[in-house]
């Protein structure tokens, strides 16, 4: 018989032992499921539901989740609920763990899942999780240490759905995703899109390599996608370092279409219309940006070169680029300056109105901050006298600075910077354009029947607000002051005015084809979209021409009147006004028929042989001193 002794060894020893058996036999995993469902609830900020729960513990454990549910926000339907997996296993290292702190999951299974992503016209959506801080380019180098990310070993997603319904994007496709493995071929991902986007029918295909290991930077993951979005092509291929952060990207990217302005929806950058194109060059991802550099493209008739860097700040995105072309044709550039480019249909205007009146979006001015160099060699097109170009930009939380836009004219320039600040729906733009001896010989070369040399100099500036072109010019005041010596008066009328009643004014006057001019002078006021002549005079080798009158840039109206007084005496000529009236859709030319003795009475007090004084500095200024306008000096003094 057992001493006392020994039974209470036998009862202390066996009492731990029993009860290890009784635990082991009657434990379930599925005891933690309460606790994870809270931790994960609380952390997306939505209710989340597991129904069952596995663990197999090892070196590296093996945890199996049974059909994990997370549910929508408050305010969304409750089904579909946000993301719905029958079955999730992940294999995690926890020795590794242990040792070095490293997350280490060598391979992720996830059988048929299905996820619904909703976003609202009002702004909201339900892929926002937690409190939807996940913005931190504002937050400090130690505030915004890149969180840890797994490393993981192999994806394997069998016949994932995904079913996205973004109504600010006017979108609504449904994605299928799975990784295949071929026997003895390495596993892929392949992931197909079709429905519609940005109201365009839109179908695609990305086919992501093996699936081996994402963060094997001696492996690089390749990739490729071919994509249609209505009639735009999206075709990229090449490799990735690091996947889950896009890093170490080699990636030729290309893209065509009609029309680039329907690439805003796809690229987050907002794109005026364009004419047809295609861009080509190199995608990567660095320092917080998207890359998209070595361009090699053609915009119309134009080429395009540089780069163009988009990084995905709050609460706009910024846009940096540097582009270069050897030949541009403006009319391919129109959008960019709030005009239409050829071949694409003008928005309706009101009848009879000539100035564009399509309102400025000031909202899509916010849409991004945008940093923008432009060079142009060389500037092409059928009448075209500027020689090449350069275009500095910033648009920042909707304020554009224009400084400068400069075109080269000869061996002289024209330098225009801008600035417009929005105001509500409305934009307030201050400019000043400076004429520095812009080579009149550059200009006349490109018309049919001109000849001329010397230069024109002047300066122009503008204040002014409004919601469209001609809505700014209606409500405009500034200045307008030119000086030129030298040229030919038809080719002048004709082309830098760009009226086409300029050969009309040419016949009324009783003027050649070819009247050489010695001297202009223009001096104009602008106040209330209202441009009124002070002084505007042309001296040719035979005549002395005075303007007056204004144009109501409001009303879109001509009141003015030219008048040509001939030097030397001539039997039967006397002074006559030729007057430009009517509207810019519709003007009409014809002399004052006045009587005969009026006319002489007016010829000899002719107010345009003495000049005011404060015509010499606008003669002189930008083109300096020149013998051709000696005699309207002499006439001023």
């Amino acid at each position: 018989m057992a001493s006392p002794r020994l039974r209470r060894v036998i009862f202390w020893t066996g009492l731990p032992v029993l009860a290890v058996v009784v635990l082991v036999a009657v434990w379930s995993w599925s005891w933690f499921i309460p606790l994870i469902e809270r931790q994960a609830s609380a952390a997306l900020g939505r209710p989340v539901s597991i129904g069952d729960l596995d663990v197999d513990l090892g070196r590296v454990s093996e945890v199996v989740v049974g059909d994990l549910r997370i549910d929508n926000p408050e305010g969304y339907p409750t089904d579909p609920p946000f993301a719905t997996v029958p079955r999730l296993a992940l294999r995690i290292d926890v020795w590794e763990y242990i040792r070095s702190r490293r997350i280490v999951i060598p391979d992720i299974t996830v059988d048929r899942p299905a996820v619904s992503l909703l976003a609202r016209a009002e702004g909201d959506n339900n892929y926002t999780f937690g409190n939807g801080q996940t913005d931190i380019d504002n937050q400090t180098p130690e505030e915004s240490a890149p969180p840890v990310i797994p490393e993981i070993g192999a994806l394997r997603v069998r016949e994932g759905r995904v079913h996205a319904k973004l109504d600010p994007l006017r979108s609504d496709m449904e994605l299928k995703i799975e990784t295949r493995e071929p026997e003895g071929q390495p596993s892929s991902l392949h992931v197909t899109a079709d429905g519609r986007y940005a109201g365009q029918p839109i179908t695609g295909e990305l086919v992501g390599g093996a699936v081996l290991s994402l963060r094997d930077e001696n492996s690089p993951w390749p990739i490729r996608l071919n994509l249609a979005n209505g009639p735009t092509k999206v075709a990229l291929e090449g490799t990735v370092r690091d996947p889950l952060r896009f890093g170490g990207a080699n990636i030729r990217l290309d893209f065509s279409g009609p029309d680039a302005a329907l690439l805003t929806p796809l690229t987050g950058v907002p794109i005026p219309a364009t004419p047809a194109y295609r861009l080509a060059g190199k995608l990567d991802y660095g320092e917080g940006a998207f890359r998209f550099s070595d361009i090699d493209g053609k915009l119309g008739n134009t080429d395009i070169a540089g780069s163009i860097a988009v990084a995905p700040k709050s609460p706009r995105p910024e846009v940096t680029a540097a582009l270069r072309s050897r030949r541009v044709d403006l009319t391919d550039l129109a959008g960019f300056i709030g005009g239409t480019p050829e071949g694409k249909a003008k928005p309706a205007q009101n009848r009879g109105r000539v100035l564009p009146d399509t309102k400025i979006s000031v909202p899509r001015l916010r849409f991004a901050d945008v940093h923008l160099t432009y060079d142009a060699g060389q500037i092409r097109g059928q009448v075209m006298p500027l020689d090449d170009m350069h275009v500095k930009l910033d648009i920042v939380d909707g304020a554009v600075a224009l400084k400068p836009m400069r075109f080269g004219v000869g061996k002289g320039r024209i330098d225009g910077n801008f600035d417009l600040a929005p105001d509500g729906e409305t934009l307030s733009l201050n400019g000043r354009v400076e004429f520095q001896r812009v080579d009149l010989s550059r200009l006349m070369g490109v018309t049919p029947m001109g000849e001329g040399q010397g230069a024109i100099g002047g300066r122009a500036n503008i204040q002014t607000r409004g919601r469209s072109v001609a809505e700014m010019l209606a409500n405009g005041n500034g200045a307008l002051t030119l000086g030129m010596a030298g040229g030919d008066l038809s080719a002048l009328l004709v082309d830098l005015s760009g009226l086409q009643i300029g050969n009309a004014v040419l016949s009324a006057l009783g003027l050649p084809s070819r009247t050489r001019v010695q001297c202009f002078v223009a001096d104009m006021g602008l106040r209330r979209g209202v441009v009124q002549t002070k002084t505007l005079l042309i001296d040719t080798d035979d005549s002395l021409i005075s303007g007056s009158g204004e144009v109501d840039l409001k009303a879109e109206k001509l009141d003015y009147a030219l008048r040509t007084e001939a030097k030397n005496f001539t039997v039967g000529s006397l002074p006559t006004d030729i007057l430009l009236r009517g509207t810019f859709s519709n003007p009409a030319v014809r002399p004052e028929m006045v009587e005969l003795g009026a006319r002489a009475g007016a010829a000899v007090g002719l107010g345009i042989i003495a000049l005011p004084l404060a015509i010499l500095p606008t003669i002189q200024f930008g083109i300096g001193e020149d013998h051709r306008c000696e005699g309207l000096v002499k006439r001023a003094r």
